[in-house]
This record gives C-alpha cells, sequence and structure tokens, in this order.
C-alpha cells in the first residue's frame, strides 16, 4: 500500500505546459471547440499525486460521480472524475481526474480560488486511472502516444 501512496520530490522542469501526471501517454485528439486533449494513463505502479500543469488560480473544482470502467478503455469517459480549470498566461486550462475500476476516490488537495504555481500538487487519484489536460487552440503538443510521462517534468507543449 505505500508503494501506491508514494510522493517523491521533484525538481519541476521548465516549460510553458508540464505533465500532471506520471504515466503514458494514451491518446493525443483535436476537439471539436479547437483544443487538443492529451490523456496519460496511469497504471497502478505510477506515482497518483498530480501536478498543476502551469502556474495560475484554480478557477473550478467539480466532482462528477459516474461508474469505474478501466481507465485505458473508451467507456471512461462516463466514469467518475474531478474537472479542474485554471486561469493561466495561455488561457482557460481544462485537466480531468478520471477514476479507473480500480481507483474509486479522487482527493483533490485544494479548492477554487486558490493560487498555484506550476508543478505544485494538486491532488490524488487512488490506484489506475487516467488525467487529460487540455491545451488551448494553437499550442502544439511535443509528446507522442505512448511516451512516459513524470509529473511536474515532462514538458507537454512545444514552443
Amino acid at each position: 500500500m505505500l508503494w501506491f501512496f508514494r510522493d517523491p520530490e521533484r525538481e519541476i522542469a521548465p516549460g510553458r505546459v508540464i505533465s500532471p501526471a506520471d504515466g503514458v501517454v494514451q491518446s493525443i485528439m483535436p476537439w471539436k471547440d479547437g483544443r487538443t486533449r492529451v490523456a496519460i494513463f496511469m497504471s497502478p505502479l505510477n506515482v497518483h499525486v498530480n501536478r498543476a500543469p502551469l502556474a495560475g488560480t484554480v478557477t473550478s473544482v467539480e466532482h462528477i460521480p459516474g461508474g469505474f470502467v478501466p481507465a485505458f478503455n473508451k467507456e471512461s469517459e462516463n466514469n467518475e472524475r474531478v474537472v479542474w480549470h485554471f486561469d493561466t498566461e495561455l488561457g482557460d486550462i481544462e485537466m480531468i481526474q478520471i477514476a479507473g475500476a480500480v481507483a474509486r476516490r479522487i482527493v483533490p488537495y485544494i479548492p477554487q480560488g486558490t493560487k498555484v504555481e506550476q508543478g505544485e500538487r494538486i491532488g490524488l487519484i487512488r490506484f489506475g486511472s487516467r488525467v487529460d489536460i487540455y491545451l488551448p487552440e494553437g499550442v502544439e503538443v511535443d509528446v507522442e502516444v505512448g511516451q512516459k510521462t513524470t509529473a511536474g517534468v515532462t514538458r507537454i507543449d512545444r514552443d
């Protein structure tokens, strides 16, 4: 159990948008509104503490009840989740923590209105799960499907 709840210190890497989660890039999808979704799958072996992808202010933290299918499954779009919005230098950044089949609890660490630094710890998803980040139109992705990510370290965007 201690392995699942570890929370190592990290030296936060430079970059506009950094990974909010340890895991593997599962998909990169253009969204209808011009944003790009980067989905990061977190296995039970990954660190499950999530970090702020950019500095800014948390404008909303919304818990949405749902199911618990495996987080790598397309139907996981209807799983229990927490939707975050950050007001950042790039505008509104949306991040979604999605519970998986085993991960039945998402624990936000900070409330709406909190100012966060890039890479700051913002919450935890227990066991296997997924974190999606939506990059604004015009922000190019600099990761690939299958690439491993480290929260607070891996840069997600390209200059």
